[in-house]
């Protein structure tokens, strides 16, 4: 697991572990400058790069030596820039430090920086002059975390130079020059990096968008950071990587289905069997022991020829309606409520009967949250026992509030409705954001625009609804399954294209 961090936690904690732990700047600025050199190199390696000649220059494939050009603010981003620079020209390459702004005006590490690489007689010139055609890979150091306004004149002029796409790789010190550390804004116009390499954590604007897409391939590296400092400054959200699935629910050898957990999925209107059939499929490839499914006598049919291994049970409005709605609540050990319920006020009365009777964990999705929209009194149901799974549409609606407005700030958003609510937010985007009501938030990295399609949140729901019944926690559930509905996606994405993918494939990469 990794840890996310705004720009001025970002800045405490280098402050903690230089004023405090001791870790000279110099030092930190050094193993930077190795890991942004490292990213370099690799970028090189792409375009052909070998050893050449006697002098142990590096040639494309082409027989050109390979071109790295610098482009380096006054702050200590910039600083970063030219140690890096320098290393790269210590190892052969042919390299050139472009210095934008008044270096007058520039930090002391980027004082250091500039006099070591002009006494070891490295080429340095006015950012004027910097031309994107005619270097290989390129070094953005303009600006780092701490910018909080937006590009203008030379800085301006010189992200949209770096933007171009021609034929440079662009390798982004920390962040790229003019997106928002916390946000992911751009700040009038940034750069687009091929590659990232940020420095001891992610950044927040790293994983939202559209700072997300500016940024490409991200490399988090380990400087020297201590993470006393980070727990001194605090973070932003936490990120889980593939290693964390070994956190995954265990199944022993000595065991049932019982073991395993019973899902109650209620589900899908007349001709609305899809949304449940998804969701319970989703919920056994994840493990769950027994799902039952809930739904319109219409449905019935479909759903036993789909998916034998369910139980699928009828949803009629009849004098035992809330009755029979009870009886099932107390037979799962967590329920999936929502999809394919309809907008009519049959989905209010089931959603609210649902609510009102569970004593276990509820995951609400879809029909179930415009339900809440139009009903706003059932939000009193949600503490302790709701996870809510709103795509941006229905948490406009929940929340009275824009989708740019929400956009803006996904992280707060879905920290406020936690807080408000009681409920665990899984806040459906490009960048989904995952908070809970005591402000703990994890920011998911997985997933690809080929899941944009009909039945993916239906997936969702059935994925932290099957991993609740393992007895997974409300937050873990929910940032396990957003995590994992991710990888599954970009899985059958790369199987099948970006265009082709359906929802139900996306339940045959769930093997983990």
């Amino acid at each position: 697991m990794k840890y996310t961090v705004t720009g001025h936690q970002m800045k405490q904690i280098d402050k903690d572990t230089i004023e405090r732990i001791k870790i000279p700047s110099v030092v930190l600025m050094e193993r930077a400058a190795l890991a942004v050199a490292e990213a370099a190199e690799l970028c090189a390696e792409r375009r052909g790069a070998a050893v050449s000649g006697r002098e142990g220059n590096f040639q494309t494939r082409a027989g050109k030596r390979v071109r790295i050009g610098a482009v380096c603010g006054t702050g200590n981003n910039g600083a970063d820039g030219i140690a890096a620079g320098r290393i790269l020209w210590n190892r052969g390459y042919e390299v050139t430090i472009f210095l934008a702004g008044d270096p007058e005006h520039g930090t002391e590490e980027y004082s250091l920086q500039k006099q070591i690489a002009d006494r070891l007689g490295i080429v340095s010139k006015p950012a004027s002059e910097f031309n994107i055609r005619e270097w290989d890979v390129v070094l953005d150091a303009l600006f780092g975390i701490g910018l909080t306004r937006n590009l203008e004149g030379e800085y301006k002029r010189l992200a949209e130079e770096m933007s171009a796409g021609r034929g440079a790789d662009v390798v982004a010190v920390d962040i790229p020059s003019g997106i928002h550390a916390g946000t992911g804004a751009v700040m009038g116009t940034a750069v687009r990096a091929d590659l990232t390499v940020a420095f001891g954590y992610w950044k927040s604007g790293l994983l939202l968008y559209p700072g997300k897409e500016y940024a490409g391939d991200v490399m988090v590296k380990d400087i020297g950071f201590s993470d006393c400092s980070r727990k001194k400054s605090g973070w932003d959200g936490m990120v889980l990587e593939p290693e964390d699935l070994a956190g995954l629910p265990a199944r022993p050898a000595d065991s049932n289905k019982g073991t395993f957990g019973r899902l109650l999925v209620i589900a899908g209107s007349k001709g609305m069997s899809g949304a449940a059939y998804l969701s319970a499929l989703a919920a056994y490839r994840m493990g769950a022991g027994l799902v039952k499914i809930l739904t319109a006598p219409e449905n019935r049919v479909i759903l036993q020829t789909l998916l034998p291994e369910a139980i699928v049970d009828e949803l009629e409005f009849s004098e035992d309606f809330r009755r029979k709605i009870k009886e099932n609540c107390e037979w799962a050990d967590a329920i999936v409520a929502g999809p394919g319920l309809g907008q009519g006020e049959d989905a209010e009365t089931v959603t609210e009967a649902v609510l009102s009777a569970a004593q276990v964990p509820v995951v609400l999705d879809a029909d179930g949250l415009n339900a809440v929209s139009r009903k706003g009194q059932l939000k009193e149901y949600f503490a302790e026992k709701v996870i809510v799974t709103p795509h941006m549409g229905e948490m406009a609606r929940l929340t009275q509030k824009t989708i740019q407005e929400l956009k803006a700030d996904r992280i707060r958003a879905a920290k406020e409705y936690a807080a408000e609510t009681g409920a665990v937010c899984v806040l459906k985007d490009a960048s989904t954001v995952i908070a809970d009501p005591e402000g703990r938030v994890y920011m998911n990295p997985s997933g690809c625009s080929a899941m944009a399609k009909a039945g993916s949140g239906d997936v969702l729901a059935g994925v932290i609804g099957g991993l609740l019944v393992q007895n997974m926690t409300r937050m873990d559930a929910a940032a396990y399954g957003a995590y994992i509905h991710g990888l599954a996606g970009e899985r059958a994405a790369e199987k099948l294209g970006e265009h082709a993918l359906l929802a139900r494939e996306m339940t045959e990469q769930l093997i983990f």
